[in-house]
C-alpha cells in the first residue's frame, strides 16, 4: 500500500470512528458541546450516532409506518411514547390509575386519612379532564363554590391558553353551546384539564414563584432516574393577590418566563430567576434545615413516583434517554405540588448564569447517557461511574434498590462483591 493510499485509509478510519449527532435545534448550549467533544454534525436523513431531536422528529422515528430501524450505536433523547408523563392528561391518568393499583395491592403507600385524602401520594391538585369528567367536575365545583381553577389546554406549553376560573359560567363561555348543561369541546384539540388552583403559594418578597427541576431517565423498566442540583426559581414580576379581580392578571399568577418577559417589571439582569442552592439557603433561614430537608425529600419523592406511575406504560426502548422539565410550586405550608413536566425543557439562555447552567446540564447530560464519549453502545448497563454525575445525583436505580430489599431480608450473601462491611456499595436512591 503507498503512502498516499495509506494516509486515505486512515484519515477515513478516523472519520468513521468520529461521533455524527443530528441536532433539530440551533441552540449554542447543545452545539457547544457537541463541538467541544469533537462531533460531526450531520442531517437527520444522514447516519446519525445522536440526536438531539424535537418531539415531533422523535414520533416521526418511532412511527412503525416509517420503518426506520434504530442501530445500537445510535441514541435518542426522547423515549417513543414520552407523552404518557409529559401531556397534562395522561400524566394525571397514569397517576390516578397508579394510585389505584396501589390500593388494590393494599400497599400502605395508597394510606388514606379520614378525609378520603392520600397520605402519601397527595401530590398533584385534584384535577379533571374536560370534556369528559365535566359532571364530576361541578359537583366537586360546587362543594366549594368559593375555590379558584386553573384550565389549561392539554397539548400546549409555556402558558398558552391558560386561564383562571372562579364561576361554572366562565367555563360555559369556552362550549359550543352555552345552553347545554354540559361542557363540550369544540374539537379534541380544545380538551383542557382543570385543576383546583394552589391559592395560598409560598412567596418570596410577595411574589409568587415556581421550580424547575431537571430530572433525567436513561431507563424506565428497571427505572433509573437522576435530579439535577442546578434548578432554578421562576419568580412572577407583579406580587401575589388572590382577588377576583386580579383573576386575568397573568404576571401574578403564571410564572412561565415566556409570559413574565412581556411584564413592565421584568428584570432582563436576573430574568426573573433565583437558583436552587440560594432558595434552600433561604428557607434553611427561615423555616429551619430540617423543615427544609424535608421540603426536597418531599419534591424527590413525587418526582420518582411521577415516573413508576408511567414506568409500565413507557415503551422502554433501549436507544433512549429523557431529559425532563418538571414544574413544581410549594404552597404556604411547604408542601410541594407537580403541576406539569416537560419533555422538551426550554435550552433558550435568558442571561449568563442561564447559559452556563443550561450548557452544564447538557454537558453532564452527554457524560451521563454516553460515558465514554466516542460512540453510543446501547448494549451497556447504563450505570455510568459516580465521577460523571457532574451536578446531577442519582435519584432511583430500582435495581440497586431490590439488591437492598434483598440484603436486608438476607438473601444476598456479604461476599457477593456487591456489598462490604454491611454497607451498600452504592446508593439505590437520593437518601
Amino acid at each position: 500500500m503507498t503512502f498516499s493510499a495509506a494516509l486515505t485509509t486512515q484519515i477515513y478510519t478516523m472519520a468513521s470512528r468520529t461521533c455524527k449527532y443530528a441536532c433539530d435545534m440551533e441552540k449554542s448550549v447543545l452545539v457547544s458541546n457537541f463541538d467541544k467533544r469533537g462531533w460531526a454534525q450531520v442531517t437527520s436523513d444522514e447516519e446519525w450516532n445522536f440526536y438531539w431531536a424535537s418531539v415531533v422528529s422523535a414520533k416521526t422515528i418511532f412511527n412503525v409506518e416509517t420503518g426506520y430501524r434504530l442501530q445500537d450505536d445510535q441514541i435518542i433523547n426522547h423515549f417513543p411514547n414520552h407523552y404518557e408523563l409529559t401531556r397534562k392528561d395522561l400524566l394525571v391518568k397514569n397517576l390516578k390509575r397508579y394510585r389505584k393499583e396501589l390500593e388494590k395491592e393494599g400497599n400502605p403507600l395508597a394510606e388514606k386519612d379520614e378525609l378520603g385524602h392520600y397520605c402519601y401520594m397527595d401530590f398533584i391538585p385534584v384535577t379533571f379532564l374536560l370534556p369528559a369528567d365535566y359532571n364530576l367536575f361541578v359537583e366537586e365545583f360546587r362543594k366549594n363554590p368559593s375555590s379558584t381553577w386553573i384550565m389549561k389546554p392539554t397539548g400546549k406549553a409555556r402558558g398558552i391558553g391558560i386561564f383562571l376560573i372562579n364561576k361554572l359560567s366562565q367555563i360555559k363561555k369556552w362550549s359550543r353551546d352555552s345552553k347545554t348543561s354540559s361542557f363540550q369541546a369544540s374539537s379534541a384539540r380544545d380538551s383542557y384539564v382543570i385543576s383546583r388552583y394552589i391559592d395560598n403559594p409560598l412567596l418570596i418578597g410577595g411574589k409568587k414563584f415556581d421550580l424547575r427541576m431537571y430530572v433525567l431517565v436513561t431507563s424506565y423498566r428497571p427505572l433509573k432516574c437522576y435530579i439535577y442540583e442546578l434548578g432554578f426559581c421562576r419568580f412572577c414580576t407583579v406580587k401575589y393577590s388572590a382577588s377576583s379581580a386580579e383573576l386575568d392578571n397573568m404576571f401574578i399568577h403564571l410564572t412561565n418566563i415566556s409570559v413574565q418577559k412581556h411584564g413592565d417589571d421584568y428584570n432582563k439582569q436576573h430574568g426573573g430567576k433565583w437558583n436552587i442552592q440560594n432558595l434552600k439557603l433561604f428557607l434553611q433561614s427561615t423555616r429551619g434545615r430540617e423543615v427544609t430537608s424535608k421540603l426536597f425529600d418531599d419534591i424527590n419523592w413525587l418526582i420518582v413516583h411521577s415516573l413508576k406511575a408511567v414506568a409500565g406504560v413507557m415503551n422502554n426502548d433501549k436507544h433512549c434517554f429523557e431529559c425532563y422539565g418538571y414544574d413544581i410550586i410549594i404552597d404556604d405550608n411547604l408542601k410541594p405540588w407537580l403541576i406539569e413536566v416537560n419533555a422538551s425543557p426550554s435550552l433558550s439562555a435568558t442571561t449568563v448564569n442561564d447559559r452556563t447552567m443550561k450548557y452544564n446540564l447538557i454537558n453532564d447530560t452527554i457524560n451521563l447517557v454516553m460515558p465514554g464519549g466516542e460512540h453510543p453502545d446501547v448494549k451497556w448497563n447504563k450505570t455510568p461511574p459516580k465521577g460523571l454525575y457532574g451536578h446531577y445525583q442519582l435519584l432511583y436505580d430500582e435495581e440497586l434498590a431490590k439488591q437492598d430489599q434483598e440484603f436486608s431480608k438476607g438473601k444476598v450473601s456479604l461476599g457477593s462483591g456487591s456489598r462490604r462491611e454491611g454497607k451498600v456499595k452504592h446508593a439505590a436512591t437520593w437518601k
